[in-house]
């Protein structure tokens, strides 16, 4: 009997019963959930930003030079060059926020040291602070996936191995981990890209295991066996069958990931291995207002907001998704 047919069966009634897998399913409880709902706004709005950011710092490249860096900034004269540095005298830095007293409108979150408009960089800082998290986190997950499918398919021997090698990534801390491939693979020069790959390869063992432990059952089930005894090669049975009837767990932990890995970076660019100056990050921002906390304390607060903002409403989509992938919840 197929799958279709007995869904048609269940409890006699003519519609039957609802079919509780796939993309809308999951999305429609994520809707469902409230403190979900408003993670994902929060999310929508945080990669909304970093693709403006993004297309309007690469334009000229884009297309071919024909249309000027920072378009899209002229239209919104709110939004400055983040790198620039103003030349002495045109614009004061560490301003205050626009509500202060000694506030300008011209610039509403205040400007920093060098004179550069705080809103500017907070706003430019979300499209390094989220293409980091992500790109580490899709490192780690490949990687992670890759090894765990195929040491959980196989057994024995080659699981051994893989698991092994994965333990001893798994038992170094990943801060020093990191810390030391960015400044070896950089030649001591630390730069974002070295952090991002750097942050990517300490988490493939969290998801190699995630997966390992889901494979070990899915490649008992009885579709599997069917695939074996029909000659389906074993990449195939792995890349179509395992590995999909396996993701729902690390779907979710990716996304609780992707907030988790936006803190380390800033934490790198905080201690100097991660983004370096000129570029808007917001924890490179955060570790140039280390010494002006005394002088103007918001220049600590707006790029900690952000981080903040950023982390939890990944964090409110990762458990709404939990929320909505677990058949032990009820409707």
């Amino acid at each position: 009997m197929s799958i279709e047919s007995q869904s048609e069966v269940g409890d006699g009634s003519g519609g039957g019963t609802e079919n509780q897998y796939g993309w809308r399913y999951t999305i429609s409880k994520v809707l469902e959930d409230t403190t979900a709902r408003w993670g994902l706004y929060v999310v929508c709005v945080v990669l909304f930003i970093s693709a403006y950011t993004a297309i309007d710092s690469n334009l000229s490249v884009i297309t071919f030079g024909r249309v000027s860096d920072f378009t899209f900034a002229e239209a919104l004269p709110l939004l400055e060059d983040p790198e620039r540095i103003p030349p002495p005298g045109e614009t004061d830095g560490n301003q205050p926020p626009v509500f202060h007293a000694d506030g300008s409108i011209t610039h509403p979150l205040g400007t920093d040291p060098d004179g550069r408009d705080y809103l500017s960089r907070i706003v430019y800082g979300a499209q390094v602070s989220v293409s980091v998290g992500i790109f580490s986190t899709l490192i780690g997950l490949l990687g992670g996936t890759i090894i765990g499918a195929v040491a959980g398919y196989y057994g024995g021997i080659v699981d051994d191995i893989l698991m092994r090698s994965v333990e001893i990534v798994y038992a170094i801390p990943p801060l020093v981990l990191i810390i030391v491939f960015t400044v070896l693979i950089s030649g001591g020069s630390p730069d974002i890209q070295f952090a991002i790959v750097g942050v990517g390869i300490a988490f493939i063992p969290v998801f190699a295991r995630i997966i390992r432990s889901e494979v070990l059952s899915v490649r008992e089930m009885d579709y599997i066996e069917a695939a074996r005894a029909s000659g389906v090669k074993d990449y195939n049975i792995i890349l179509r069958h395992i590995i999909p009837n396996s993701f729902a767990p690390v779907m979710v932990y990716a996304t609780l990931q992707i907030g988790v890995t936006i803190l380390i970076v800033a934490g790198l660019s905080f201690l100097g291995y991660g983004a370096q100056p000129p570029t808007p990050d917001w924890g490179e921002m955060l570790r140039v207002s280390h010494g002006h906390m005394l002088s103007n304390i918001w220049l600590s607060i707006w790029p900690g907001l952000a981080i903040l903002i950023t982390i939890m409403g990944f964090n409110l989509l990762g458990d709404g998704i939990q929320d909505a992938l677990d058949p032990q919840i009820d409707d």
